[in-house]
């Protein structure tokens, strides 16, 4: 038989119950929750930041890099949002690779989900507690969000995943913002389609029950540009490709309508320092255009305490990415007070 169970893993209920959210902290979420929907429906006028490692590989290294980012978030909070990027299921294109603290809360071992579950809803608890900031994580398994549906503020479905049912139909039962990443061929369409799917409610089998949604009117689209049928990247982030999703956004009924651009990945070519220069772009065309301020909402970086990236080995850099190389804290903590300057 080619397909082994190692473990029976507990109902999301049961390991809640184990690792409980304290009341203080829910209280935090709720506040956080609301200020950021606020945002995405256009009552607030505060813009997203949505920044931290490619994935989150080591808890001490992450709340580190998060303490740090809170110091910075409280002197921008006039004018900004920050949104901790605690990433800790990442795809891999061609399977191989690290997969993620789900796979493996230590990279150096081997495989284990049902310790990574308990590590990765107690890393998102570690961040609520020592920071005051909630987090935002990518949708990779659908069934494994119910193990953190009370700590996340903010979800996206990545390029590889937005086409799949499963994703668009579990985003519509959620409460909190989802964004839709368009796919690596770059096709705007298939990318509002999801959000469609998204914002309408729908009925469908979800953990062995038969389930129901209202739809979830906080989705939106994230620009990440993609590849050609060659593998040659193309960027989607300029002036033209707003104005262009703009354009295809006002022919659709969708609610709220929103874009968050991803500066890094193919519209970085995973150049990660091209992420300074990407979001300067990008807010020179939110500034230059009324319909586009109001349309882009935020940005997504890629951040970590050290620039760059490194293989999983004995001599392991602290807090440098161990999967698509990232910018340094120096350069992040200048970018934020920078996007901040044009937000004004």
């Amino acid at each position: 038989m080619s397909m082994k169970i190692n473990h029976e893993l507990p109902l999301p209920e049961i390991l809640k119950a184990e690792y409980p959210v304290p009341e203080k902290l829910k209280k935090i979420k709720v506040e956080r929750d609301r200020e950021i929907r606020d945002v995405f429906t256009g009552k607030s006028d505060k813009f997203v930041v949505l920044v931290g490692p490619c994935s989150a590989d080591n808890e001490d290294s992450v709340c580190e890099y998060v303490n740090r980012l809170k110091e910075v978030a409280d002197r921008v909070s006039d004018r900004l949002l920050i949104i901790p990027r605690v990433y800790t299921n990442k795809p891999r294109t061609t399977g191989d690779g690290y997969k993620g603290m789900l796979h493996q809360p230590d990279p150096d071992k081997a495989p284990d989900l049902l310790a990574g579950i308990i590590a990765i809803r107690k890393l998102h608890i570690r961040v609520m507690e020592e920071t005051g900031l909630t987090s935002a994580d990518e949708m990779l398994y659908p069934e494994n969000r119910s193990y953190l549906d009370d700590v996340l503020s903010y979800e996206a479905v990545g390029a590889r995943s937005v086409e799949n049912q499963q994703h668009r139909l579990t985003a519509s039962g959620m409460d909190i913002p989802v964004g839709m990443k368009n796919p690596t061929s770059g096709d705007l369409s298939v990318m509002l389609n999801s959000v469609t799917a998204a914002q309408h409610p729908h009925r469908f089998i979800y953990r062995g029950c038969d389930v129901r949604t209202s739809g979830n009117e906080l989705a939106h689209t994230i620009l990440r540009g993609g590849v050609d049928k060659y593998g040659k990247n193309i960027p989607n982030y300029h002036y033209e490709d707003l104005a262009r999703l703009a354009e295809m956004y006002a022919k659709r009924e969708l609610k709220n309508p929103a874009v968050v651009v991803d500066v890094n990945h193919s519209n970085s070519g995973k150049q990660f320092k091209e992420q300074i220069r990407i979001v300067s772009e990008v807010m020179h065309s939110r500034n230059y255009n009324p319909e586009l301020k109001r349309l882009v909402k935020g940005v997504m970086i890629e951040s970590y305490l050290v620039e760059g990236r490194q293989d999983i080995s004995e001599n392991h850099v602290y807090g440098q990415s161990i999967t698509d190389p990232c910018l340094g804290w120096e350069d992040t903590e200048k970018l934020i007070y920078s996007i901040a300057e044009r937000n004004a």
